[in-house]
Parts: structure tokens; sequence; C-alpha cells
């Protein structure tokens, strides 16, 4: 009786870790991250990403925003450089369901399956956005965050969907050294 209480607690707890956004990150391993307290963005590499201008913008005041909680300050002179790069693909999911009817379990012909198969397709587009920290003095990437998630087109989510993005890549920053 007490395994099946446990069952729901246990897929609850399942569900609530998944996440909807991957992330990844890399560094310089040579590298002191005390040092850095201030930031601009790379406009010469933001500018060339392939994306809204509404987005763009989007992505940097989430930047900002994590920036400055961690706290950075934005500067004329900057010890880092903060570039941005994005990729996106369509995913396509076609999902099939049978409720023929037949007897017994298992693969195998039914004739019956003609009237109750169902057969759905949908559509999602599958983004990536690379955060890049670059030392302003040196000129060398010293670290890289990545985010890979399904993004939305509905507009009153997007804010949130790119703070998510931002917030879930940044928490990695700095790194950790093992």
């Amino acid at each position: 009786m007490k395994t099946f209480k446990l069952v729901p607690i246990f897929l609850l707890l399942i569900l609530s870790s998944c996440s909807s956004i991957t992330v990844y990150s890399d560094y310089d391993k040579n590298v002191d991250f005390a040092p850095y307290k201030t930031y601009a963005f790379f406009k010469p590499g933001i500018d060339k990403v392939e994306i809204s201008d509404l987005d763009k913008r989007r992505i940097l005041h989430a930047i900002d925003n994590e920036m400055q909680a961690k706290g950075f300050t934005k500067s004329d002179n900057p010890d880092l450089l903060v570039n941005i790069f994005t990729k996106s693909r369509e995913q396509v999911n076609v999902n099939q369901f049978s409720a023929g009817w037949g007897y017994g379990w298992g693969w195998g012909w039914n004739p019956y399956m003609m009237y109750g198969g169902q057969t759905t397709v949908s559509t999602s587009t599958e983004g990536t956005l690379y955060i890049d920290l670059i030392d302003a003095k040196k000129k060398e990437m010293i670290w890289q965050g990545e985010g890979l998630g399904t993004l939305t087109k509905n507009v009153d989510k997007k804010d949130e969907k790119i703070a998510e993005f931002v917030n879930k890549i940044l928490a990695q920053y700095p790194p950790v050294k093992k």
C-alpha cells in the first residue's frame, strides 16, 4: 500500500526536475574570473545575429538584467565584451495512435485499424542561444554559455522565454573550478 502512495510523489519529482531549456558552458581553465567587474556588448558581433531587432533587444535587455544582478556594471571601458549568436531549426513531431479492435496483444495485422487510427503532426521551433564573454583587453573568448530549448511565437510570452534562456545560461557564470 505504501508503494502506491509514493508513486505519485516520485512522478511529481521527476516532472518538476525536467526543464524545457538545456544549458551547457565551456571556459578557459587558466582564467581567473574574479577581476572582471564591467561589461559592454560587442556590437560588431551582435549586428551579425540574424534574428529580428525586437528579439535582439529582448535578449540584450535580459543579459543586462542578469549581469547587473551578478554585480557587473555596464561600462564604456569594459573588462568583458558580451557577444551573442543564435540558431534555430524546425522540429516535426508525428504521433500515431491506433485504437483498432482485434484479438490478442502484440504486433500483427488488424483489419479494424483503419477505423480507429489517428495521426497527428505538430511542428515547433527549437532554438539555441550562445552567450560569449570575451576578455576586452586580450580579445580572447574566456567563457561560452549555450541554451537549447523550444521557442515561442506568442508575443506575450517571448520576454519570459528569453529571460528564462538567459537566466539559465548565465547561472553557470562564473564557472566553478573543480
